[in-house]
Formats: structure tokens, sequence, C-alpha cells
């Protein structure tokens, strides 16, 4: 067996015989690393000066199977566009294993474009260097952000050429997520009426994400509720950032909670809550005023799964107590998500507590603020940080019609200084605001023009810089101020995103 610089302990594949398929990556001619994430090795308990090298893109771009791996592909199913799949699973990625970082966090290890599996139906199971690389930025941005998220490791370009639109420079991603579970997994296997199945799934799950639920008599009504809770922080703290991910299918929920898949996604500029970039959502599915109430049906699906076991038998009325304890969850989603969406709100407003409905119109009335005035999202609320701290008008200049401005922050002086109203309060309050306020986030332009250069010229210079701007979000430099900057509405009335695969 090859020497690993990884010590597995491959839960997955040892709890759950039957949910996935063994398979082993393709081999590619030229693997060379394009990019390395040395502080996630180092996280995990990694040495990077083993991985960042020759040997380290043999096993990141599937050459070389470390030691103690067991390559799968996992089976799930999903509804995609509101549509069921009974079928999807892991069509151009394989889970390598798991480790265990010296936090005690297990981690997932996965390979995304190595090569066809059992469930690549019609694809070749490759990956672009373009689409890997967006997300190592759009996964770091939103780590540097604060959002749970998957992460990548490495992307590993391969020599190969794969062949979409045009043909393109081949990678491999090598991501890191808490676990790969989703919702699809649990459609795939209630689909097939495998209860024992459901069950044993829903068992592993508890005891990776929820252990203290083990042993209780209500524990899968539990991990339906703690799902639900994770999903409303993790889709209200995209609210709050402007993310929109593009393609919300149950395959793409996460029950660790973490933001999983950047396919189609990008951030808002000028506000707009209709806002729909993925060139594959034609009916705005997903546009980003569409989040919560989907993430919400997303979870009905998943309860569905559930309701055998949290019925436990098969009487009808068992069945019917079960349904209602399944649709309390999914009933309190939105309380759980608009709680969460305000207390972001709040932080970005400079306020601490006070009446619910008084903040939630305060900050709704902003909003709207920003929709009628087309001002940038990220910009807006930044300069309103600005605006705590004295200088007004580096946010009045982002208004056509900044008189439109003059209510709302009289409401919101009278509402913040409720709180503290002394010049140190203003400055501290300020400080507070910047702090859960970017200055920069991956803007759409720049992320495309970064992608275009590594794929097109093999520049990755380009890709570089955005990246360390984007890990430092809340820093505003004269080497920041670039990419803070929006594109023009020309260039975002027609922006669009592709999945990549």
């Amino acid at each position: 067996m090859p020497l690993s610089p990884f010590q597995f302990d491959n839960s997955y594949a040892r709890d759950l015989p039957g949910f996935a398929v063994p398979w082993q990556p393709a081999t590619v001619p030229a693997p060379h690393l394009l990019f390395f994430n040395r502080t996630l090795a180092l996280e995990m308990g990694l040495d990077p000066e083993e991985l960042d090298g020759p040997d380290g893109a043999a096993i990141f771009a599937g050459n070389q199977v470390p030691g103690g791996a067991e390559p799968l592909a996992q089976a799930y199913a999903g509804h995609q566009f509101g549509g069921f799949s009974p079928q999807l699973g892991d069509g151009r990625a394989l889970l390598l294993g798991e480790v265990i970082d010296p936090f005690g966090r297990r981690r997932d290890l996965m390979l995304k474009g190595s090569g066809r599996t059992p469930f690549s139906r019609r694809g070749d199971g490759k990956a672009a260097v373009g689409p890997m690389l967006r997300e190592v930025l759009i996964g770091e941005a939103m780590h540097a952000l604060g959002l749970p998220t998957t992460r990548a490791l490495a992307v590993t370009a391969t020599g190969e050429t794969v062949h979409r639109e045009r043909a393109l420079p081949g990678a491999v991603l090598t991501r890191v997520a808490a676990s790969h579970l989703r919702v699809g997994t649990f459609e795939f296997f209630s689909a097939r009426h495998e209860t024992d199945r459901v069950r044993q799934l829903a068992d592993y799950a508890i005891a990776r994400h929820d252990p203290d639920l083990i042993g209780t008599d209500d524990r899968y009504l539990g991990l339906l509720r703690r799902v639900a809770q994770r999903q409303a922080t993790l889709v209200a703290g995209w609210m709050n950032v402007g993310f929109i991910h593009g393609v919300m299918n149950t395959d793409n929920v996460a029950l660790s909670g973490e933001t999983i898949d950047y396919g189609p996604c990008a951030f808002l500029e000028a506000y707009d809550p209709d806002a729909v970039f993925s060139s594959i959502d034609h009916g705005g599915r997903y546009a980003y005023r569409n989040q919560p109430p989907v993430t919400r049906w997303n979870l009905a699906r998943l309860a569905e799964t559930l309701l055998p076991l949290i019925a436990g038998q098969d009487s009808q009325e068992a069945v019917s107590e079960a349904t209602l304890q399944a649709t309390g969850v999914i009933d309190a989603f939105p309380v759980w998500y608009e709680d969460a969406l305000l207390t972001g709100q709040r932080a970005k407003l400079g306020l601490h507590g006070g009446d619910d409905a008084t903040d939630r119109a305060l900050a709704g009335n902003w909003l709207t603020l920003l929709h009628g005035q087309r001002v940038d999202f990220t910009l807006g609320w930044r300069r309103l940080a600005d605006a705590a701290g004295g200088d007004e008008g580096s946010l009045r200049a982002l208004f056509t019609d900044p008189q439109a401005l003059d209510t709302w922050l009289a409401r919101w002086r009278e509402r913040a200084g409720s709180e503290g109203n002394t010049a140190a309060d203003w400055t501290e309050r300020a400080r507070l605001m910047r702090r859960v306020s970017p200055v920069v986030i991956p803007r759409n332009h720049r992320v495309e023009e970064a992608l275009a250069a590594a794929s097109d010229h093999g520049d990755l210079e380009p890709f570089r810089r955005l990246l360390a701007a984007l890990r430092r979000p809340y820093d505003e430099t004269p080497e920041q101020a670039g990419y803070a900057t929006p594109a023009s509405a020309e260039v975002t009335a027609c922006y669009r995103t592709f999945c990549g695969t």
C-alpha cells in the first residue's frame, strides 16, 4: 500500500456498505498544481511541504491513491428545478476518504473532475480549469466572510483537454467538507422504499453531525430540526452578503449546513431581489429573493424521507402524528430564518437588540431604498458604516437622489442613538459595522477576468491577486480598492453564469 500523508478514518465506507460504489480515479497525463491551500492543509494537520509539489499533484489529480484511502462514488437522487431525478450520484467526483483534524473534526476529502463513474450517465466525468478555480475563489471568499462552506484544498491541472462549448484545459478539484450527506442522499433510498437504509443513513448523519441526539426517542425529528436550523442560519448569511447560489436542487443541500457546489453562483451588485444570473434558471426559481422559500421546500423533501422513522410504526395514527410534527418543523423554518436574518441585519445596522418589528421595518425600508436607487448592495452597507463614523458623503454618493436617504437616515440615527449617542458610541458602532459589512466580495467581472486569464492564457496572477483580496474582505486599503469597484450597469445587466459541467 502506498504511503499516505493523510490519516484516513473512512466511516462512510465502513458504516454504510452499499451506499456508494467503490471506484478508482482516472489517471491523467501531466498533473501539476495550480493552487494549493496551505492554510487549510495546516488546519487539517497536514504537512504542506509534503503536498505542495509533484507528489501532491499526483494525489490531487487522482494518479496516486494514497494509502488508507477508499475511493467511492456516492449514490444520491435530487429534485432539480422541482423535478425529481431518482438517480444522480457522483458522476465526476470520488470521496477519497475522511480525515480527522487536530480539533477532532471529521473532514471529507473528495476529488471533483476525476473521471467517469457508474453515475456519470453521458458525461465524461471531467472538469475544466475555470470552474474549479471558481470554487476556490467563492469558497475562500465565503469562508473569509464567516459563512459555513466547503473549501478547496487543491486544484490540479491534468494536461488534458475537456470539451464543452469549446475546448478547455482540464483540472481536478480537491474539496474538503464536513460531509457530503445531502437531502438527495436520503431521497435516493426513500424513493426505492428502502426504509431500513434511510434509517441507517439517518443514524449515521446523527452520529456525525448531531451526536447528542443518539439514543433519544425523537432523534429523527431532532435531525430534521437541526438541519432546518442550520439551513436557516446559512441562507440568512447568504442573503446578508448578497450571494445567489444559482442551483439550489436538493442534491446541493448539505445536512452539515455548509454551502456546497459553486456552479452558477454570483453576488448581487445593484440591489435587486429578483436577480438571477444562472443561464439554466430560465424561470427564476432560484432568484435571490426565492432562496429562503426554496430552502423550506427542499427541507420538506427531507421531511418526507424521514416520516417513516419519525412515526416509528405503520399505523395511521402514528403516521398522522409524525406528519404534524414534521410539518411543525417545516413551518418553523421561516421563523428561524427571519431571526437569523434580523440578527445579521442588526449587526450591519449597528444595533444590538430592541423591538423586532421595528428593526425589521428599518432594515426592510433600507433595502427598498437600495432597490429603488439601484445602489450597490455591498457598498451600500459598507458606506452606511462610514456614515456611522461621520462620513455621510460617501454614502450619499451612491444615490442618484440623495434626498431619498434623509427620512430613513433620521429614523436610523434615532434608533441607533437609543443604544448610545455619544461620539465614542458612534465611533465604536462604525467599527463594529465594518466588521460585518465587507468592502470586497467576489465581484462577478473580476472573477471572470481571473478565470479567463487562467484558462485561456495560463496566467494565474489575476487569480492569485483576487484570491488574496477576497481573503481580506473587510480591509479597506489602497490595494483592495480595485476589487471593491462594481462593474458597470451594462456589464451586470447581461452577466450570466454557467454550471461548469
